[in-house]
């Protein structure tokens, strides 16, 4: 089953500050390997098919550097379809020596970490088939135990580098929050995703259509954490991809049921959760 396509709702774009537009458009494009689809004065459209954008950055005027211990951004994680595509670029970190945050195994998944250059958290992965993941309850298990890096490098192909796959998606999106329970009614009362695994007590994951994860929520940063000020580098916003009008307009409907705040601006309702990540929701 695709986990990002209709009838699931899921993160397509994830829209981001930084201090610097030029600086960031080297790393994502010759660094990640993304293609720059539209681009102005302050901000970028990056894309992998050269029609639709998973990521923008923008570059506020008075921008300022990232904040720590506040909510917002853990990362946002890009999807390969294929194990060689994952093996592929970590060739190519380690070719070009970027330094790596971590690697992962983690049953359901292979994942790769690094920041880029303003400290914006990045996951790359690829997905093991869903026959072979593990649910025990309605959870699917999801530890993190180390990557056979060995194993997966043999999976590259030769040659080198050429980009990010044109298929490549945006696979799920983690944040800080400042609590758990509010947010958690948030997204699963409010939004529509069910919780699909939990880490301890201080994060939990969530999704549509029973994938392991579109959307992950941690307060690794604190409880009681603090937004960041508007002109700070992170998350500016996300878009979530609702597949029909009825559900989007039963997403509202459940929002203003749990007295959750809703905006239109240019035809795109726009909400936030109750630790200011904005999120915009498109049909």
């Amino acid at each position: 089953m695709n986990f990002h396509r209709k009838p699931i709702t899921f993160v397509n774009q994830v829209n981001l500050k930084v201090q610097n537009l030029e600086r960031s458009l080297i790393f994502y494009r010759d660094i990640i390997g993304f293609e720059i689809l539209e681009q102005t004065e302050r901000t970028a459209k990056l894309t992998t098919d050269g029609k639709t954008a998973l990521l923008s950055i923008e570059q506020p005027i008075d921008v300022i550097q990232k904040q720590q211990l506040t909510t917002g951004l853990f990362h946002f994680a890009l999807l390969l379809q294929n194990r060689s595509d994952l093996g592929q670029i970590l060739k190519h970190f380690v070719q070009i020596g970027y330094p790596l945050q971590g690697a992962s195994d983690h049953l359901v998944s292979e994942a790769i970490y690094l920041v880029d250059p303003d400290g914006n958290g990045i996951e790359v992965y690829s997905d093991r088939c869903p026959s072979e993941w593990i649910w025990n309850n309605n959870e699917v298990l999801m530890p993190s135990e180390p990557l056979d890096v060995e194993n997966l490098l043999a999976e590259a192909r030769e040659g080198s580098w050429n980009g990010l796959p044109a298929d490549t998606l945006l696979g799920h999106l983690h944040l800080h929050v400042s609590e758990l329970k509010e947010n958690q009614e948030f997204y699963v009362q409010g939004l529509g995703f069910e919780v699909v695994s939990r880490y301890g007590n201080h994060a939990i994951f969530i999704s549509d259509g029973h994938y392991h994860h579109h959307i992950a929520l941690n307060i690794w940063n604190g409880i009681g954490a603090p937004q960041p000020p508007v002109n700070s580098v992170g998350l500016e916003s996300f878009t979530l991809q609702i597949p029909t009008k009825e559900k989007r307009n039963k997403i509202i409907a459940q929002l203003e049921e749990i007295g959750a705040a809703i905006e239109e601006e240019n035809g795109v309702f726009v909400t936030s959760d109750p630790s200011g990540n904005q999120i915009r929701l498109k049909v």
